[in-house]
């Protein structure tokens, strides 16, 4: 039973259920709550500890709170030349495509993985689980293995590791090491867009394979490519999220 729900109490926690929605993050419902954004039966509500039932009617800046029927907390091995994207004007393939039919709620990428990448991303409709697996205060650590086109020079990872000036940003990874002739293995905690790509190119390097195999304790392990599963209760405590929604 979680702290929103404890027995005798009717209903649950405002925070709870707009989190439930995939609004956003309890604690930034929180906020949404105290600037009075939230209304509980056409009253505004700025008070935490206010609970709804499934009969009353819950709105955030006047757009009705339907939570969804069922959290789920997902693992995509995405192939090379999904989009990760909700929508898309040109017609490309959306990862978020691949969850159907098994999965009739809506749900989204938590990060990214570009176009041409491929590997380990998670999908939610949890807006706390959201929050909390993809804000950089996690601290959690991204690895990829990683396939040059042309032989990685002897000094890329120590440099990678001390910092690459590019476009005004410096470019840093934890560990960057060299494990053959054209391959790698590279872990970033707080990756910037497209980080180890900007890295590779400058050394005059492209990624013929750049494959994201963890975040933090959740591997991809067998997982086939373009397949999915639910992240196991270990995974989940793994990240903090015990006796979640």
């Amino acid at each position: 039973m979680s702290e929103d729900e404890p027995s005798g109490a009717p209903g649950v926690r405002i925070q709870a259920l707009i989190a439930r929605a995939g609004i956003a993050s309890r604690r930034a419902a929180e906020d949404m709550i105290r600037s009075g954004r939230v209304s509980l039966n056409g009253r505004v509500v700025t008070e935490l500890g206010v609970r709804a039932t499934p009969e009353d009617s819950l709105t955030v800046d006047g757009k009705q709170v339907v939570a969804e029927a069922k959290i789920h907390r997902l693992v995509l091995n995405k192939p090379p030349g999904y989009l990760c994207a909700m929508s898309d004007d040109f017609g490309r393939p959306l990862a978020a495509s691949l969850f159907k039919p098994q999965i009739q709620e809506r749900v989204y990428n938590i990060g990214r993985l570009d176009l041409d990448s491929c590997g380990l991303i998670m999908f939610t409709n949890d807006g706390a689980f959201a929050a909390r697996v993809g804000h950089p205060s996690s601290g959690l650590v991204k690895e990829y293995y990683v396939e040059t086109d042309c032989r990685v020079p002897n000094d890329f990872g120590k440099r990678f590791e001390s910092g690459i000036a590019d476009d005004g940003e410096v470019l840093k990874a934890e560990r960057a090491t060299i494990t053959g002739e054209r391959r790698c293995e590279i872990r970033l905690v707080e990756g910037k867009n497209r980080e180890i790509r900007r890295a590779l190119a400058s050394f005059g390097l492209k990624a013929i394979v750049l494959k994201r195999v963890a975040i933090g304790p959740v591997r991809l392990g067998g997982l086939v490519e373009g397949r999915w599963r639910s992240l196991t209760d270990e995974e989940l405590a793994s990240l903090g999220m015990e006796g979640t929604i």
